[in-house]
Order: structure tokens, then sequence, then C-alpha cells
């Protein structure tokens, strides 16, 4: 029988699982909805600004919210946000309208704003500080698992693979009933993802788990936050870190279409191909974390991720898509290790630390409208090399916020 830190512990994890499942829809919807409300590779860019920039809005009131109901109560908090956002898709395709996604991802991302502000230093809390990057590698772990699905989900029950200049006259009416079918794509995956999630809230407000203690020993300062200057850098690498992810991530299908004969679904199973391996880098970093130290790890899946993103920009082809599908794998360990090193820099400010380190997340609603830009002025394949600056950012920033 489990005890109640190993319940916890399995519990919280959970949560990584379930959040990955939603970021990781993103780069299936970006190409649905740019099909089926007809947007620009720019305009489509703005599902993960509306996105991501929760976690900035959301950050910092997460982290008052911990201190008044602690770390149960503000991650209930964020699965019934989390719900809530999820079931507003619903309405959003009724109405085919581009406004309404981008607020109810707004919302859905609030809800886990709160949930990654509570659960990575939970996680971290739960066991000695010099196993805390392993551990919270560990559970990461899961969150690939959740991203590996989420593209293989999207892929059979979003994408449609049909193409408005290869349409069957017989199948639809008109090309706005075809769009309509498009948006309605979306909206059974929301809905049993909102239902699955409210269910995780009930069972999160009954279960016990281990009793947490908050660790800030001071009031909130950004005096103090600002003059550690270690935590500044880790905040800096995260930034771009989650851009580059989310950019990689987001314009794969676009990149695998242009660059090869895949259609949409065929490039969304690459793509959970390149989130498994995300998976599988999680649970390896984890292990040679055990025999390596964390900052040399990051060093090396940090420039092998940087050789990748040099192919896939200036190669392209089948190659350049190979080297991208691998570029996942490399990724896989940056988030934690980074959020690892920060936190441990943090003295005495945990949970505002941990605010600042996920309020950087932001980095996933900037850098892929340059991305997109890019990709609208020149081409998909040279977009990438915005992430190629990303990775090369994180390999010279690691040697300034190792522990």
């Amino acid at each position: 029988m489990l005890s109640k830190n190993q319940l916890g512990f399995a519990a919280v994890v959970s949560l990584f699982f379930f959040w990955a499942l939603a970021h990781n829809l993103n780069p299936i919807l970006i190409p649905q909805l740019k099909k089926a409300l007809e947007l620009s590779d720019f305009q489509s860019a703005w599902v993960d600004s509306s996105f991501y920039v929760a976690y900035f809005l959301m950050a910092l009131p997460a982290g008052k919210l911990i201190e008044k109901v602690g770390y149960r109560g503000t991650i209930v908090s964020g699965l019934v946000l989390f719900a809530l956002g999820a079931w507003l898709f619903i309405p959003a395709a009724n109405f085919r309208s581009f406004p309404f996604f981008l607020g109810a991802l707004f919302v859905l991302a609030s809800g886990l704003t709160l949930l990654e502000t509570a659960a990575n230093p939970f996680v971290n809390a739960m066991g000695e500080p010099s196993t805390a990057g392993r551990r919270l590698n560990f559970a990461q772990a899961f969150n690939g698992l959740g991203a590996t699905l989420a593209a293989f989900l999207g892929a059979r029950f979003i994408l449609s693979g049909k193409q408005q200049d290869a349409l069957d006259p017989s199948e639809f009416e008109s090309v706005n009933g075809w769009l309509q079918f498009e948006a309605n794509q979306v909206k059974m995956p929301y809905f049993l993802m909102g239902f699955f999630v409210l269910v995780m809230a009930i069972v999160f407000k009954r279960i016990p788990l281990p009793e947490i203690q908050l660790d800030n020993t001071e009031p909130f300062s950004l005096k103090k936050l600002a003059s550690l200057q270690k935590l500044k850098w880790a905040v800096l690498a995260q930034f771009v870190y989650v851009g580059a992810q989310v950019g990689v991530s987001s314009f794969f299908i676009r990149y695998a279409v242009n660059q090869t004969k895949l259609s949409d679904q065929e490039s969304a199973l690459r793509l959970s191909l390149g989130l498994f391996l995300f998976m599988l880098g999680r649970f390896a970093g984890s292990a040679l974390m055990k025999k390596i130290k964390p900052e040399i790890v990051l060093q090396l899946f940090t420039w092998m991720a940087t050789l990748c993103m040099t192919i896939a920009s200036f190669l392209g082809g089948e190659l350049g898509l190979l080297a991208l599908t691998l570029t996942p794998f490399f990724m896989s360990v940056m988030f934690p290790t980074i959020f690892s090193f920060g936190i441990q820099h943090s003295q005495g400010l945990t949970r505002y630390a941990s605010s600042l380190l996920i309020m950087s997340i932001v980095g996933g609603a900037i850098i892929p409208l340059f991305m997109g830009a890019v990709s609208d002025e020149s081409s998909i394949q040279y977009a990438f090399l915005i992430p190629l600056v990303c990775f090369v950012m994180i390999g010279l920033i690691t040697p300034k916020i190792k522990a």
C-alpha cells in the first residue's frame, strides 16, 4: 500500500500529464484553426501568445494564492479553471470566432499557471535538495507522456486531413460548411479533457497529501529577488527555452508539410514521435544525472539541440525533418533542470522565485510570433533560426546558473 508521501507524489505527478496534454494540443490546434478560420502563420501564432501570456499575468497571483490557501487549494483552483477553459472551446467553435478561441485558451492556461506554480516546487520539496533536479526530471517525464498522447490523439480526432483545394463537392454544400466542420473538430476532445480535469479537482479535494511547509522566511521583496543573479539568469534561460520549445512544436507540422510530401495528419504523427522522444529524453536525463552533474547533462543536450536546429534551418527536406524530430529529445531536460537551479538560488523566497520562473514561460507567447512573421516573409525553414539562437543562449547561460 502506498504511503501518504508516495500517494501524494503520484497524484501530483499525474498533473504533469494533464497539463502536457493541454500544452501539446496547441501544435495541433494551430494548423487546425489556421485552416478553419483562414489565418496566416503570424495570426495562427497568437494561439501560443494568448496561451502563454497567461503565465506572465497569473504567476505572481498564483504565488499569493499558495500563501493564502496552500498547495492543495491552489491545485484545485487551477484544475477548475483548466476545465472551464476547455469547455469554452464549444461556444468558440459554434461561433467560429478566433477571439473567443483566444479567450478560452487564456482561461485554460490561467488554470495551468496555478497548477505549475504549485506542483513544481511541491515536487522539489518532497525529498532531499540534492536530488531535487533528478526528482523533477522524473516527474516531468510524465509530462512527456501527455505530450506524446496529445499529438497522437490530436492527429486522430482533431485534424481531418481535408484541404480546401481537394474537397469532395458531394460532402459539403459550401466552403463555409466545410470551415464549420473543421472548427467543430475541436469540440469533443476539449469537452472530454475538461471533464477528466474536473474529476481530478474532486480527487485532489479529498485525497491525503503530505504537508509541505511554505519555506519563505521573508516577505515578498522584488528588490531582493532582483539581487539574486543566478535566479535572474535562470529566468532568462527559461524564457528563451520555452519560446524555443513552443516554436519548435507549434511550427513542426507546417515545416513537415512544407518540406516533405506528408499530409497534416501524417506530420502530426511524426510530431507524436518527436514528443515520445521528448519523454524518453526526460527518463534518460534523470538517469544520467545520477552519475553526471546536472549542469553537464544540460550543456550536452543543449548543444545537441543546437546542432539539430542548424540542420533543420539550413538543410531542410527529409534530413531537416529528421533533425527536427530528434530535437525534442535534447530539449527534454532543459525546463526542469533550469527550474531546479533557479529554485535552489531563491534564498528563502521559493514560491516567489517559482512564480518568476513560471512567468518566464511568457517566452512561449513572444518567440513564436517572430517565427510566424519570418515564415510569412521568408520561409518556414528560416523561421527555425530563431529557436537556434535560443539554444545557443541557453548553452552560454548554463555555467552562470549551475547549483
